[in-house]
């Protein structure tokens, strides 16, 4: 009886251990927060996606009843900010805006971004995506992009497409554009994505694919001409836009995602508590109306492990296509 008295006494200790971390685990998550949030943002002020993140710490600071700061640090793709994110104390109170291009492009443009997309993050929420929309000079004959595709097989390496630069979606569009249709384009990088637009509108290059809330006014002015929208639905921007998955290029899709993600390591029940507020706030009708006439397309509910499977897929689909494509920022 006295040996199995002093095996059981250890256990009893653990048992209690852990049940006193869970007691403490529920009691911070439930205190949880008790002053100001920072949100960091990657992005310039007035950019669709920082008006879309604005929107987001407004709501959440109602429903945290704590202010949510953001604070938009931009350079260098956004790996100074992500970097920052990824050294911030991880307590709940430094949460950062992401996006596919901060996670997943920035892996393969960049030799040394200054964090694991993997390993330094916990993902919280997904926000949803901004689709880009294929596009050419509304001189061009082509009425579908079949033509387009028949056009640069017929001259390979003639057809060529503008961007906002190496590495953004845009470029990426292309590139995935010419994996996916066996055909040879020439990139013509720009300054950023107005003088890509206009490369389109003057005829300077053969297409583009750029955000679609970035060029609708020249779609509905006649300035460009849209073929097909790089999301596997139709954008709510421009409904009569069919995709380019529907018009035969199976299996093409570019949905330029955004989410919240938390430094590594910060508590599960902390994450769990953002993301069901974030989920209120994403699929409320107010959202709805806000952010979708600015071109984003909601996503369902995920949780932080669903979020964090995406990143991960996206990872293995787009970081060799962006190595193959050459594009490098240092």
């Amino acid at each position: 009886m006295i040996i199995t008295a002093m095996k059981l006494r250890p256990l009893r200790h653990t048992a209690s251990a852990l049940i006193l971390t869970s007691l403490v685990s529920v009691a911070f998550a439930q205190a949880y927060p008790t002053k100001p949030i920072r949100l960091i943002v990657p992005l310039a002020p007035g950019s669709t996606a920082d008006i879309a993140s604005r929107y987001t710490a407004q709501e959440l600071s109602k429903a945290l009843g704590q202010s949510v700061v953001v604070e938009n640090k931009t350079g260098a793709g956004g790996t100074i900010a992500m970097a920052e994110l990824a050294r911030s104390a991880p307590d709940g109170y430094t949460i950062g805006f992401a996006s596919q291009g901060t996670l997943v492009f920035n892996q393969g443009i960049y030799a040394k971004p200054g964090y694991d997309s993997t390993k330094d993050f916990a993902p919280v929420a997904l926000l949803g995506g901004v689709s880009n929309v294929m596009i050419v000079h509304p001189g061009n004959k082509a009425a579908a992009p079949a033509e387009v595709i028949a056009v640069a097989k017929a001259k390979p390496g003639e057809s060529t497409f503008s961007s906002g630069g190496a590495g953004t979606s845009h470029h990426l569009s292309g590139v995935l554009f010419a994996r996916t249709t066996a055909t040879e384009l020439v990139h013509v990088p720009y300054k950023g994505a107005p003088q890509g637009v206009l490369a389109v509108m003057t005829g300077e290059v053969t297409m583009g694919f750029f955000n679609t809330p970035t060029v609708i006014s020249q779609i509905k002015d006649g300035k460009v001409k849209a073929l097909g929208v790089t999301s596997l639905t139709r954008s709510p921007l421009l409904p009569s836009v069919p995709t380019l998955d529907e018009q035969g290029v199976k299996g093409y899709e570019v949905n330029t995602w955004f989410g919240f993600v938390a430094p590594a390591g910060t508590p599960a029940e902390v994450v769990n508590r953002l993301n069901a507020e974030l989920i209120k706030i994403f699929t409320s009708a107010e959202t709805k109306e806000k952010l979708g006439p600015q071109g984003f397309d909601l996503s369902p509910p995920l949780t932080p492990a669903a979020f964090s499977k995406l990143i991960a897929d996206d990872l293995t689909r787009w970081v060799p296509i962006v190595k193959a494509s050459g594009a490098k920022a240092d």
